[in-house]
């Protein structure tokens, strides 16, 4: 695939599949382990929610090890600090030219998401090929850079890639007054069994970065169908979204807090008519306008999903609840954070 300027192409008319959503399991906060396994007092420098095992990178992997704890060597100037690497990339990182074939799902609240394939695939790849199902982030979807660079990245190496958006995302369609959260994992799992359905044959594999991830973590930890994956990368997880709501408050996370929170505001603005009379709690113009994520979340998300508050919307939200309930191959990939002794 030629790295020029980003081209997409929809295929019409619209797949629309319904399925039956999974039951939900109650929550549980994840707990330390103990005995000869690694605990997580070896690491109080990382996040408080990641729960280290040694297992089979101690047992059959020593050379991982190794490399695990070789310094890391950025790249020099644009690489020395997290926010000019995080902008440089933002501004000049290039976008792979991707041809997509879309398919639309309709959800069983008349809600629509939509898979972007890449185009061709269907006709020239094996039905048991593995298949990659990419989530991306807060707001994001197929348009973005750093999506289509693991999309091209997996395509090389004969992977059949999928990329999933949410309601509203890469210019996707809104059907319902309702958007989607880092809580609801319906339509992920109207997702999941309609690509298992499609190639039956093949090994499905799930990647995501942040929200995305936190959404693929809690799947992976509560529903049926985390079954169907055999395994999954989890990238830039938050993992407790109380903390990351409260980081996105500091000093230079501002900038980004505003940045997403326009970006959401975006979306909604697209869809106004679908909310104009919709009532109740819900505060449309403070979401459409919201100059914070919480913003957004208090005017639209919290009410849309049941939660009397945000807080309480963030509190359930959080994939730390269910990671020690995943039972399959999941690596996850996370920049070391340091938090003062309070946290």
């Amino acid at each position: 695939m030629s790295m020029a300027t980003p081209h997409l192409t929809h295929s019409h008319p619209p797949t629309l599949i319904s399925h039956s959503p999974a039951r939900l399991l109650r929550p549980t906060r994840a707990t330390p382990v103990s005995g000869n396994m690694t605990t997580t007092d070896q690491f109080k420098d990382y996040h408080p929610s990641l729960e280290v095992l040694g297992g089979a990178r101690d047992m059959f992997c020593p050379v991982i090890k190794t490399h695990l704890g070789r310094p890391y060597n950025h790249y020099p100037v644009f690489g020395s600090n997290r926010h000019i690497e995080t902008i440089f990339a933002a501004f000049f990182r290039n976008i792979p030219d991707v041809n997509y074939k879309r398919e639309c799902l309709r959800t069983p609240d008349d809600g629509t998401v939509t898979l972007d394939w890449v185009s061709g695939d269907a006709r020239t790849l094996p039905d048991n090929t593995p298949i990659l199902l990419l989530l991306p982030g807060l707001s994001g979807g197929s348009d973005d850079s750093y999506v289509r660079h693991m999309l091209v990245r997996a395509r090389n190496k004969g992977w059949r890639v999928v990329v999933f958006n949410s309601r509203g995302c890469a210019d996707s369609p809104v059907t319902t007054p309702q958007m989607y959260s880092a809580s609801f994992l319906g339509d992920l799992d109207e997702v999941v069994n309609h690509v298992v359905t499609r190639y039956p044959k093949a090994n499905l594999y799930g990647a995501g970065w942040s929200m995305g991830a936190n959404i693929l973590v809690q799947y992976l930890g509560k529903e049926a169908g985390a079954r169907n994956f055999s395994g999954a990368v989890s990238m830039c997880n938050p993992f407790n979204l109380v903390m990351s709501d409260e980081d996105l408050c500091q000093g230079f996370n501002k900038i980004y807090n505003r940045s997403l929170a326009k970006a959401l505001s975006g979306i909604l603005k697209k869809h106004l008519m679908l909310f104009e009379d919709i009532g109740g709690d819900y505060n449309i113009q403070l979401a459409a306008n919201a100059e914070t994520i919480r913003d957004y979340d208090e005017g639209l998300t919290r009410v849309s999903f049941g939660f009397k508050s945000v807080d309480e919307y963030l509190q359930k939200s959080c994939s730390a609840d269910y990671i020690k309930y995943v039972r399959t191959p999941l690596l996850c990939i996370q920049a070391i954070l340091f938090y003062p002794e309070s946290c």
